[in-house]
């Protein structure tokens, strides 16, 4: 069931309606009885209205491709799992302990595309890893090259959902932005992202994979990942299960032995999962998006603050203080004559005051977005301004360096821009 449960298959003319009886395959062994001329394929899509199917029509003898994607479609993406959790699955399905150790380095050291690539491992071992999981299961469709180095991913799910990844060039390293939810529900009134509704959660593996992706295209230089940024689509915590699979994963000494501090995590506020990700003690760098220093300004550009007000918010951050004595990021937006004026920040300064030895602020230029015209990018007059005064008022604080400001620089922005020009549902 684990592979096959999702996919429905129909036999018969083309005229079927959706209450029409049908058989689930639940393995290739019924599926090979059936041997119809004809067959359709039926699955529920997220991003559907509730009830609606998406179709296919598919005549074995031209389209067995299609039939063989389909049935691959629910297999586990091996990144996904833990060192623990793939030594646990070999030992149940008969194979040696070791054997998880060596698929984890050819997975993450030699970075194999096909586990037929693995020369120590047998033949049983490799066709039972096949039967179960999935090596690649992102394509990049859009590739994006800035002039400063910064490379953004556009990269398509194989259920056919869009998300972006990118890759930062900083002066400590190479940082990679992931993404952690196809859309965003938390309906920000100046982010790209929150253009498009969450479709679904992006499970661990496929968190994963984007690092991998990165890692492939840098290999070609002999460079490495060192720094991860969990900053992209979606709101993490929102996610929060296969998010810190995710963390587990990266920072393994033998995947991508990317250090915990060398990890930050983002989050608009979800107070209940701050005081749960307070209580890991990851060592994982949280970054608060805050944007707005009162409960009034922040409600009206952030809908969260309606659920998690300034008053819920920062008892969860001295929370979290507390019990990891680690400095937190604020992220804050720079809106032209909308939160930029010395007024706010002379209130950040004093919500910060009391934290401020373990407070950092991180000033955003905003990357204007089409659909959002009633904001701009505040001037560097303003900027400057606002940055002195935090500084005056003893807050530490920067201006965030810009990258990707020739391509589509804002978090969300491709993925929209191409969305809007297919007009595409996802598709097999």
């Amino acid at each position: 069931m684990e592979i096959f449960d999702e996919f429905c298959y129909f036999h018969g003319n083309s005229n079927i309606s959706n209450d029409e009886k049908y058989v689930t395959i639940t393995n290739i062994q019924e599926w090979n009885q059936l041997n119809p001329s004809t067959i359709y394929v039926r699955q529920m899509y997220p991003s559907f209205p509730t009830g609606k199917l998406n179709i296919f029509r598919l005549q074995l003898s031209n389209d067995i491709n299609w039939v063989e994607r389909g049935l691959r479609m629910n297999k586990q993406s091996i990144y996904g799992l833990t060192i623990e959790e793939l030594t646990e699955w070999m030992l149940e399905h008969g194979q040696k302990k070791f054997r998880a150790q060596q698929v984890w380095d050819w997975v993450y050291q030699k970075r194999i595309t096909s586990f037929h690539e693995m020369k120590n491992i047998n033949k049983e071992c490799i066709e039972l890893l096949e039967a179960n999981f999935e090596i690649s299961t992102l394509n990049v469709q859009i590739k994006q090259v800035s002039q400063d180095g910064t490379v953004k991913f556009l990269l398509q799910l194989k259920d056919g959902n869009l998300i972006e990844t990118v890759l930062m060039r900083q002066h400590y390293g190479l940082s990679v932005c992931v993404t952690t939810q196809v859309g965003c529900n938390i309906g920000c009134s100046f982010c790209a992202s929150g253009l498009l509704r969450k479709n679904r959660d992006l499970t661990s593996g496929e968190i994963v994979e984007q690092i991998m992706h990165v890692q492939r295209f840098l290999d070609e230089t002999g460079e490495r990942v060192s720094h991860v940024v969990v900053m992209g689509i979606g709101e993490p915590f929102d996610n929060f299960n296969n998010l810190v699979r995710f963390l587990k994963i990266i920072n393994h000494p033998k995947a991508f032995a990317i250090g915990a501090r060398h990890i930050t995590v983002s989050t608009s506020g979800i107070v209940p999962k701050i005081y749960e990700f307070a209580d890991l003690d990851l060592q994982v760098n949280l970054a608060i998006s805050l944007h707005a220093p009162n409960n009034e300004l922040r409600s009206q550009i952030m809908k969260i603050n309606r659920a998690y007000p300034l008053e819920k918010l920062f008892p969860a951050i001295n929370y979290y203080l507390e019990k990891t004595n680690r400095r937190i990021t604020f992220e804050y937006i720079l809106l032209d004559d909308v939160n930029d004026h010395v007024e706010e920040a002379k209130q950040l300064a004093e919500l910060l005051k009391d934290i401020r030895h373990l407070a950092y602020v991180n000033l955003i230029p905003y990357n204007p977005v089409n659909e959002h015209i009633q904001y701009k990018r505040s001037s560097k007059e303003s900027i400057l301004r606002f940055y002195d005064t935090l500084k005056k008022n003893g807050i530490n604080c920067v201006v965030r360096q810009e990258h990707g400001t020739d391509i589509d620089a804002a978090c969300g922005q491709l993925r929209s821009k191409q969305l809007k020009k297919t007009r595409r549902l996802p598709s097999l």
